[in-house]
């Protein structure tokens, strides 16, 4: 039986790629322990790498067997007992050797230990934001501030050795040769046709002396051909790379959070474990999407990530200052004609009967025209409250580009937060 295993190192000694290979066959298992971390862990520790078990019975290598039959020699080390051609006892007290579950306490007779290893936080966020995106992301601008990318553009004749391009320089030097050479190797074609025409003479009829010219024209033309350079300045090219402005995708996020009086602390923990969620998605996967916290009770105010997550200002409810105050922010800071705008507001929904039909009204008439995506959150274990009921009567009118789901626990942030960005909400929204 042979085992074989690919163990060729890369990179400072790290095989990279068969630890790639182990888990894209381990996937299912990795996304599942994944799920079950982010929903156990709390808000500070949402970026560390994570430990992953896996059943031995699950990481067995593919093994090459020899077949039925045929005859071999096997040397058995350790045989004091044995000769050639004695038959193999059956082992005593009817039961099997070590197994899987040898050096474990069991009163079964058989198990499995677990095979465990870490992932790194990189490859821990690249599992917990797989298959996500930000929905209709489609408007493309330049500006000053947009990153310079270098491309190739062709061939120059000036240029540094790194730049060299071998190839072409060898195909314009061949170039150049066979144009110089043209009309020499035609004449030294002709001269030869002629030497042979005369050499295949009758020796009584061959001239002497139009042999002697022709071959000495025939050594003038192929000194001449041989005279022209291999290689000439003329025919060194160099790879052309050039700078230019790359057309990126502008993108901003608001994050409206609830912080009344009639936010529990553990709502509002909930509500922070959703948004640190987004923030990380967005700071990891969009490298030019700005990020607005706003923070609301009886007013609202734009703050800070710090003022944001761990402030503990509280009062009355009256949600629709959040989105007025959103709405003042687009129409200053982010033209809609330039950017991708998207909304994620999140509340028990608890708010003064009066303003939640003002919250629909400023929903529909002075932010969702220009927002790509706007997703409701409302985190309540009990019935939905009027601002719901409002946004809900609201939601047929705004079609695709606007989602609601409700949180009740927090192993529910995790499965509501994929389903609002999953790329099968992009689709829907285009």
């Amino acid at each position: 039986m042979s085992y074989i295993i690919d163990r060729r190192l890369n990179g400072k000694n790290k095989s990279m790629v068969n630890r790639q290979r182990f888990l894209r066959r381990y996937k299912s298992h990795i996304k599942k322990a994944v799920t079950d971390a982010v929903s156990k862990r709390s808000i500070t520790d949402m970026e560390r790498g994570e430990k992953i078990s896996i059943p031995t019975r699950d990481t067995q290598e593919p093994v090459f067997g020899h077949g039925q039959g045929g005859s071999r020699d096997r040397v058995l080390p350790g045989n004091k007992e044995f000769h050639a051609g004695d038959k193999v006892l059956r082992p005593k007290g009817g039961g099997g050797g070590g197994g899987a579950g040898e050096g474990q306490a069991s009163n079964q007779g058989e198990g499995d230990d677990d095979f465990s290893f870490f992932i790194s936080k990189d490859e821990f966020l690249d599992y917990v934001f797989e298959d996500l995106a930000l929905p209709n992301l489609v408007k493309k601008t330049l500006n000053e501030h947009d990153a310079m990318e270098y491309r190739r553009a062709g061939f120059t004749a000036t240029g540094t050795a790194n730049n060299l391009a071998i190839v072409r320089s060898m195909r314009s030097a061949q170039a150049r040769r066979i144009a110089l050479s043209a009309s020499s190797r035609k004449k030294l074609k002709l001269a030869m046709a002629d030497l042979e025409d005369e050499e295949a003479k009758d020796p009584d009829l061959q001239n002497p002396i139009k042999i002697t010219e022709l071959n000495e024209r025939i050594k003038k033309l192929e000194d001449k051909i041989k005279k022209i350079p291999f290689i000439d300045t003329f025919d060194i090219k160099y790879r052309n790379i050039v700078k230019e402005p790359v057309p990126s995708t502008k993108a901003v996020m608001f994050c409206v959070m609830d912080v009344s009086g009639s936010m529990t602390q553990q709502i509002k923990e909930m509500a922070k474990r959703f948004y640190i969620l987004l923030y990380l998605f967005l700071q990891r996967n969009y490298e030019k999407t700005e990020v607005v916290f706003i923070r609301h009770h009886t007013s609202a105010k734009e703050v800070d990530e710090q003022e944001f997550f761990y402030s503990r200002e509280t009062g009355g409810t009256i949600v629709s200052s959040a989105l007025q105050l959103m709405s003042e922010i687009i129409e200053e800071r982010y033209n809609p004609s330039e950017w991708n705008i998207y909304g994620a507001q999140a509340s028990d929904g608890d708010n003064w009967d009066d303003d939640s039909p003002q919250c629909a009204k400023l929903l529909h008439e002075k932010v969702m025209p220009f927002l790509q995506y706007f997703a409701y959150i409302e985190i309540t274990p009990n019935a939905h409250q009027a601002l719901w009921r409002a946004y809900e009567d609201l939601a047929p009118q705004l079609g695709e580009r606007f989602a609601m789901e409700q949180i009740t626990g927090a192993d529910e942030i995790y499965p509501v937060f994929r389903e609002l960005f999953s790329r099968k909400t992009m689709k829907q929204a285009v």
